[in-house]
């Protein structure tokens, strides 16, 4: 990533040696808080170590308007403060940790669709207005990020997971002794929004945490979280409602948030290097009366509102006036929603077509997560092929080498659609659309993770907006799904409900072939991508030798 260096009077001012890590990028351009500092922000401080552990900068001050001298505190050499330099031992400690809490966050999501029905015949209400204890949820995580994100950043990722798993878990509770609908769709609601943290905050725990080489097999484990947990939710969601009732699908959420919420508060340090350091700052500041100890962030002298204003804004600016943005995060959304419309599709096609019960149904979403936990098992070798591809093009490929696994994968979801909607006739067996949830589960992950590195490749100085405009759109259409699907599959039949949603899926697999070989001209005219200079001159990317 290019770095606006600062002109220093070397008269005066030296900078020290810094050391990169050996990395193949040394600047980690993911989740640093980009998004808080101004255009000339440096951001050496927080992506390499120094011999010193400080570097020297001059700064025009905003109220004096004088030349000031400042010290900005680094990480030192192998500095075991640095969490890439943590054990790899506490370091998948913390991934696993992180990756449980978005398991339970995607369960949590998922389970309460095993008994709909029990809901809405407590409440006296249709199914519809029951199924939107799931719509309000899943809005909820497109909302939280543009909060939680900007949030982090600030403040730093610890207190964000304790205060918004903390908030979940007591709102949980009365959604599982709720009276009425409303209070019951109130707190999904509260929860949706409090349990969006995690999710978008994961991410950026992990790239604090491992180097750019190191970090595919820790982001597979992460990535393959939020879709086993929906296909495990049904599962135990639907013995467990059978057994005991609705209330306890809330209870089992209770159970496991909280469970999560002591692990990550009490056990996860701070991972965010830009809060490591300015708590050293201060700590230096105090030990040796020096004021000029400080940190990028804190030398952005920009109003708070105005930082915040770019938080909100920026989002929604990639989203309708970049191209890449628009449609990767329109593909993401369509698999959501293909996600969200699965758990109101399976008991329509069991329950209702094959007279199943909810355990039974919920035994039909295991072929989803195989398929999920394989595909996640391959992502090792993917990885291998691009760090391949990385070193094929000198360390700097082009980001539309990302998009190689997506090309591949995107023919899966189509393919398990046309199996589950042709094999769902109720007098067919079973394992016909059991059977085609596996290649959907499969193929989930290959795109889930092509798409965010795509984005964060393209957008990489602005990668947290890219990726919140993304989660916005996909949950707002998550969401919306769950509405219309019993009437869609009602009105067209099973056969054709799932077909028209396999050819959707079908017409989606043009977006990254489009990318693939126009991408890099598009990102040569776009306003926010990223441009690399030694990029500019080559607008078409070949992809003749870069196959799998």
């Amino acid at each position: 990533m290019a770095h606006s260096h600062d002109v220093l009077d070397n008269t005066t001012l030296s900078r020290i040696p810094t050391h990169p890590h050996g990395h193949i990028d040394a600047a980690d351009p993911v989740y640093t808080p980009y998004r808080t500092f101004s255009d000339a922000a440096n951001l050496e401080e927080f992506t390499e170590e120094t011999a010193a552990g400080e570097i020297l900068k001059t700064v025009k001050s905003n109220v004096t308007g004088q030349l000031e001298d400042h010290i900005l505190v680094t990480f030192t050499l192998n500095d075991p403060e640095n969490p890439k330099n943590w054990s790899k031992a506490f370091k998948w400690y913390i991934t696993m940790v992180v990756a449980l809490t978005c398991f339970v966050v995607a369960f949590a999501s998922a389970v309460i669709t095993s008994d709909i029905e029990g809901v809405a015949k407590e409440f006296n209400v249709s199914e519809e207005v029951a199924l939107l204890t799931i719509t309000v949820f899943v809005i909820g995580f497109g909302l939280g990020p543009l909060v939680f994100a900007p949030w982090s950043e600030l403040s730093g990722r610890r207190i964000v997971y304790a205060i918004t798993l903390g908030l979940a878990v007591i709102f949980i509770i009365p959604g599982a002794v709720a009276d009425n609908i409303t209070t019951l769709i109130v707190t999904r609601a509260i929860d949706g929004i409090a349990f969006s943290a995690p999710m978008s905050l994961v991410g950026g725990t992990l790239a604090d945490l491992w180097r750019n080489e190191e970090r595919g097999v820790p982001m597979a484990a992460f990535s393959a979280a939020p879709f086993i947990g929906p296909a495990i939710g049904p599962l135990v969601g639907g013995f467990l409602s059978d057994a005991k009732g609705w209330r306890w699908l809330y209870w089992i959420q209770l159970i496991l948030a909280g469970f999560v919420w002591i692990l990550i508060t009490f056990t996860v340090p701070e991972t965010q290097a830009s809060t490591i350091l300015a708590r050293r700052a201060a700590k230096l500041r105090k030990e040796t009366g020096d004021e000029r100890y400080t940190t990028e962030q804190s030398l952005d002298k920009r109003p708070f509102g105005e930082r915040m204003q770019l938080f909100f804004l920026r989002p929604l600016q990639l989203l309708f006036l970049e191209p890449i943005v628009l449609f990767i995060s329109l593909y993401m959304s369509v698999l959501y929603g293909l996600l969200y419309m699965f758990f109101v599709a399976y008991p329509i096609v069991y329950q209702e077509g094959k007279g199943y019960s909810a355990s039974t149904t919920g035994l039909m979403f295991i072929p989803i997560a195989v398929g999920v936990l394989l595909s996640a098992a391959c992502s090792p070798f993917v990885n291998n092929h691009y760090l391949k591809l990385v070193e094929k093009h000198g360390g700097k490929p082009p980001a539309e080498a990302r998009l190689i696994p997506m090309m591949i994968s995107c023919w899966a979801i189509p393919i398990g659609l046309f199996i589950f909607a042709w094999t769902s006739y109720p007098s067919l067996s079973w394992v016909g659309p059991c059977l085609g949830g596996f290649p959907v589960g499969f193929g989930f992950i290959f795109l889930y993770n092509s798409a965010n590195n795509y984005l964060v490749d393209t957008y990489q100085h602005q990668a947290a907006s890219a990726l919140a405009a993304k989660t916005f759109i996909r949950s707002i259409w998550g969401a919306s799904t769950v509405l219309f699907t019993i009437q869609m599959y009602h009105r067209l039949g099973y056969q054709w409900a799932s077909t028209l949603l396999a050819f959707i899926g079908l017409a989606c697999c043009a977006i990254p072939y489009v990318f693939y070989f126009k991408g890099a001209a598009i990102r040569k005219h776009s306003k926010y991508a990223y441009q690399d200079p030694d990029e500019l001159a080559d607008t078409k990317y070949q992809s003749g030798d870069d196959s799998v």
